[in-house]
């Protein structure tokens, strides 16, 4: 996993609502929540990604852009984003390369890992959070860390 402090990575993605999602697009605007997660249509992804949802809102006044990256396909992503009423933008992965550009991986680079980083406006990486069973811990601490982060601003 990436530390904190570490500036994030440069990154191009092709979301499931077929726009392009480039990092360096976001620095000096806002910051951006990027989450990792194993699989759509899974249990305990599906509740991360509810979660995040139901805490958009506050994630965006706070300034914040979402993405959620998983080996998913584009289309796979499109009808779990439509089923579950997910309200952010989610990528495709499925060779794992943005997933390896952030130490997201495992099982000897087989697997994405369940891991959520906030990157501040300055391309500093501000949480590393890696929790494979406490999902509710993820999107907790992206708000805790975000308003910090306005406080900072402040």
């Amino acid at each position: 996993m990436l530390r904190v402090g570490q500036q994030a990575p440069d990154f191009e993605v092709t979301l499931h609502t077929s726009e392009t999602f480039r990092l360096c697009d976001e620095l000096g605007k806002r910051h951006v929540v990027l989450y990792f997660y194993p699989r759509d249509f899974t249990i305990g992804c599906t509740k991360e990604a509810c979660a995040f949802t139901d805490h958009f809102n506050t994630i965006s006044r706070l300034n914040a852009a979402i993405i959620g990256v998983s080996p998913d396909s584009v289309e796979t992503h499109r009808e779990f984003a439509r089923q579950y009423s997910i309200a952010f933008p989610l990528a495709a992965d499925p060779a794992l390369e943005l997933a390896r550009q952030y130490d997201a991986v495992w099982m000897g680079g087989r697997a994405m890992q369940r891991v959520t980083y906030v990157i501040d406006r300055g391309g500093c990486i501000r949480l590393a959070a890696h929790h494979a069973l406490f999902i509710n811990n993820h999107w907790k601490r992206t708000i805790d860390v975000l308003q910090e982060l306005k406080r900072e601003s402040s």
